[in-house]
């Protein structure tokens, strides 16, 4: 190897050294551009439809967007927080019923095992033997301290939580306002001659991203409205709270809708036992419908991630990226699957194809 291509390997190492170091900033980057092509999608409907100049077209969106945020405000949150108080506090309460219907079943089954007389090596009011203790004084300082540590250091993220929203606000207004302008700079990155083909597979990832974000919308409404018309029939209380939940937590799939379970099963077990079954039954129902009816009546010539490879994403990128990382995992998935569709196999492994027929 010449110089010139020692000191082309060390900057490339170089450069994923440093990218590796900035990968928080990275994450956070790639949120607000995925927010701002969800602004630019809206902003390209209104133009096709009312044949809007883009400045006046994103003025309209923005505003819009404005107005539905301050209604949610006004109308839906209040309700929401309220019913999401009251569900957080029905979970100690479904926990203690859970476990008397588990501590009877033991029962039951020991008593059938064992007979009626005889005691069993383990019985089921061992469950509850660790939840007796009360903690000492030292332990009680300590937990003292401990809990001051963790409020300084809530008050601190929650700091750093809110810089780093209004990054991506920051971002997302920035690339929606100039969304042409910003991918000519990242073009500019690539080699000349590839420049013309780059330009092309970076529109086709921003059809996928847009694609799929109107399809999750679409999804996640159609669950919201399932559960709340459900949970309704069932007479579980705290509709909305859940209907909400079961919407939002839908744009994260495999963890969301089983997150989006536990909560009005809660309410369902304080009530009535089977109820909770009924709700899981139903939640079932609802995520078969969404799998299998709903996500590919939307996405028909879309994006299609099968469910193993968006769980090993989720995976990946939470481990690399944290929180954040789960939640952007399927929009990456996304644009990783367009690039390894367009570079790796049409424009390198399928080339070589040929190469090796031909020869």
């Amino acid at each position: 190897m010449k110089f010139q291509h020692w000191l082309g390997l060390a900057a490339l190492l170089i450069s994923g050294l440093l990218l590796w170091s900035l990968r928080d900033v990275l994450i956070h980057l790639f949120a607000g551009v995925v927010l701002a092509m969800a602004l630019c999608t809206l902003v390209g409907a209104l133009r096709e439809r009312w044949s809007l100049a883009r400045p006046l077209a994103l003025l309209v969106c923005l505003l819009g967007l404005a107005s539905v945020v301050a209604i949610a405000v006004a109308v839906i949150l209040p309700p929401f927080f309220s019913q999401f108080q009251q569900l957080l506090l029905q979970l100690p309460a479904a926990a203690r019923e859970l476990q008397q219907i588990i501590t009877a079943w033991l029962s039951s089954a020991s008593t059938l095992v064992y007979g009626q007389n005889s005691q069993p090596a383990i019985t089921p009011s061992d469950l509850s033997n660790g939840l007796s203790g009360l903690p000492s004084g030292s332990a009680l300082a300590s937990g003292v301290t401990g809990s001051l540590k963790g409020l300084l250091g809530l008050a601190g993220n929650v700091g750093s939580g809110l810089v780093q929203l209004l990054f991506v606000i920051a971002v997302t207004l920035m690339v929606s306002i100039q969304p042409v302008a910003y991918r000519e700079v990242g073009i500019q990155l690539v080699p000349s001659f590839y420049r013309r083909r780059a330009r092309t597979i970076l529109l086709q990832c921003g059809d996928a991203l847009s694609s799929w974000m109107i399809g999750v919308l679409i999804s996640s409404f159609c669950v919201a409205v399932l559960a709340g018309i459900g949970l309704t029939l069932l007479g579980v209380k705290l509709v909305v709270a859940n209907a909400l939940l079961a919407g939002l937590l839908n744009v994260i799939p495999n963890v969301g809708p089983t997150l989006s379970t536990v909560f009005p099963m809660s309410v369902a077990l304080v009530d009535a036992p089977w109820k909770a079954l009924a709700v899981l039954v139903f939640y079932v129902v609802i995520q078969n419908v969404e799998s299998y009816v709903i996500t590919p009546s939307v996405m028909q010539h879309q994006v299609n991630l099968l469910p193993g490879l968006t769980l090993t994403a989720q995976f990946i990128f939470t481990v690399l990226f944290g929180p954040l990382g789960l939640l952007m995992a399927l929009p990456l998935a996304v644009v990783l699957q367009v690039l390894i569709r367009e570079i790796v196999i049409h424009d390198l492994l399928d080339p070589w194809k040929k190469r090796r027929v031909n020869a």
